[in-house]
């Protein structure tokens, strides 16, 4: 078809498509930008208060102190750009899974990143500095998570609470605890 169309002659102009095409066309054609065109979307969000907005059921941080603003996201199939005031805030890889969270460190308060630094073991020692009671709670409030994140806050949380009462009434109360 395409030779079909390079051989025949129109009448109105004398030329084939293709004598037209490489006169008139191809001297006006500019090169191709050096980076493809990439479909995105654009979606105004609420950052929450965990600083976080939700793009198709993921959720992108922000640096925390624009909690509780109003932003606009470009998002493509590979990225996710958040802006405020027309300035970049941010930006991601765009990620998959429904309810997850994709966070920069760097966009944590201080305090959540040093929650961050938890790991199961560092919490084990912090209770056995306590009494083994409260290391036998913490032992058992971790395990009954399916993940040992999940009871990070309740952990720290107890172990806190020496601040207040001091080592002996908590290793107490965890043997209490631990009795219910």
């Amino acid at each position: 078809l395409a030779d079909l169309n390079d051989r025949r002659v129109l009448r109105q102009f004398g030329k084939t498509r293709r004598q037209l095409f490489d006169e008139v066309d191809v001297p006006n054609l500019k090169p191709l930008p050096p980076e493809p065109w990439v479909h995105a979307e654009w979606r105004r969000c609420r950052v929450g208060l965990d600083y976080h907005i939700a793009i198709e059921r993921h959720h992108y941080s922000v640096p925390h102190r624009f909690a509780r603003r109003e932003v606009e996201a470009r998002f493509t199939a590979s990225t996710v750009e958040i802006f405020l005031g027309g300035e970049r805030i941010a930006v991601h890889m765009r990620g998959s899974g429904n309810g997850r969270h994709t966070t920069i460190p760097e966009h944590m308060p201080s305090s959540h990143r040093r929650y961050g630094e938890w790991t199961p073991a560092k919490i084990r020692e912090e209770a056995s500095r306590i009494g083994p009671m409260l290391s036998l709670l913490v032992e058992k409030v971790i395990e009954a998570k399916p993940h040992p994140e999940q009871g990070y806050r309740s952990c720290l949380g107890i172990i806190g609470l020496e601040k207040r009462f001091g080592a002996q009434r908590l290793e107490a109360a965890a043997l209490r605890a631990l009795e219910i």
